[in-house]
């Protein structure tokens, strides 16, 4: 019999904080269901995190272990999750207890209501002031390069129906953002209001640099506003073109420029040179998803699995 609940969960550097997360979402997920999965996807941590998920896996067959050849990164460790999973319902949460296993239990409730998708909205997020900004950063540039509604409260905690993780399941592009896969999906949604603890322990592996490529890279591999862009600015150029032409003339005829042409033709030189690389560079990156794309190589490689057969390696 399949299970009714898998909860999915990427670890990396986490090997002080396993163990209490299989003991707590055991003990809150126990009050719905005895028939339920956790799915462990070790992201290829240098600690001894895949260690302790095997001896979470010896000690609870309903725990399951996965280890990824390399980093692969977060995203494509949920997707490995996400493509073993076998419950009905599928509950998504970081492994450093910040998501609270306390709350599945309210998630899972809102959901029979008639939802396919509840997202938890952090209510008092409990992270330093650097990672608040970053993250609101984040979320500013991909709601203005994909012209969607970016929340910052909301991450990639909630709980989806197999309906839906079936369809992002789907989706192969190599440029992954769990939760933009999952507005993709569609399907019925709501939020939920939950609760957001201090980080067990350590400290987050996304830098501003990371959470800003990050942004850049699903920006370009899913919208093409950066394109659209380019020809407003090229229309903006023009008529600034003209402006300075006309001034050029003017400040000819009253005599205000002494070298004639020199001002003028330095400007154009350097800044349409510097435009045409930019938009060049746009370019390039588009062309560089697309070769991404066309050599369709795995989205990740398991190199080990505990108490589960692997189902897909991509």
């Amino acid at each position: 019999m399949n299970p009714i609940l898998s909860v999915v969960s990427p670890v990396y550097k986490a090997e002080k904080i396993v163990s209490e997360l299989v003991r707590q979402i055991t003990e809150e997920v126990s009050k719905i269901t005895d028939q339920f999965e956790i799915i462990l996807v070790e992201d290829h941590s240098l600690d001894s995190s895949w260690a302790e998920i095997e001896k979470s896996c010896q000690a609870d067959k309903r725990v399951k272990g996965f280890k990824l050849s390399r980093n692969f990164g977060q995203h494509y460790a949920i997707t490995a999750g996400l493509r073993q999973t076998t419950g009905e319902w599928i509950v998504v949460m970081d492994c450093d207890l910040q998501d609270r296993p306390d709350e599945i239990a309210s998630l899972y409730a809102k959901a029979m209501v008639g939802y396919s998708i509840v997202y938890a909205r952090r209510m008092n997020r409990q992270d330093g002031f650097c990672k608040r900004m970053s993250s609101r950063m984040f979320n500013w540039i991909m709601s203005f390069l994909t012209d969607s509604h970016s929340d910052g409260s909301i991450g990639n905690f909630g709980i989806y129906h197999r309906d839906v993780i079936r369809e992002v399941n789907r989706m192969t592009e190599h440029a992954r953002s769990f939760g933009g896969l999952i507005q993709i999906a569609g399907f019925s949604q709501t939020t939920l209001e939950v609760r957001h603890s201090d980080r067990n322990e350590g400290k987050s592996s996304y830098t501003f640099d990371k959470l800003m490529d990050h942004a850049m890279n699903i920006a370009l591999s899913t919208s093409n506003k950066p394109l659209r862009l380019t020809v407003k600015l090229g229309f903006v150029l023009s008529f600034a073109a003209l402006g300075m032409a006309f001034y050029s003339l003017l400040a000819r005829l009253l005599g205000w420029i002494g070298v004639p042409g020199f001002t003028s033709t330095i400007f154009a030189i350097w800044f349409m040179g510097g435009l045409q690389i930019f938009v060049l560079g746009i370019c390039g990156l588009y062309i560089g998803k697309i070769f991404d794309e066309v050599k369709n190589r795995p989205l990740y490689v398991i190199e080990k699995s505990v108490n589960a057969p692997r189902m897909d390696d991509n």
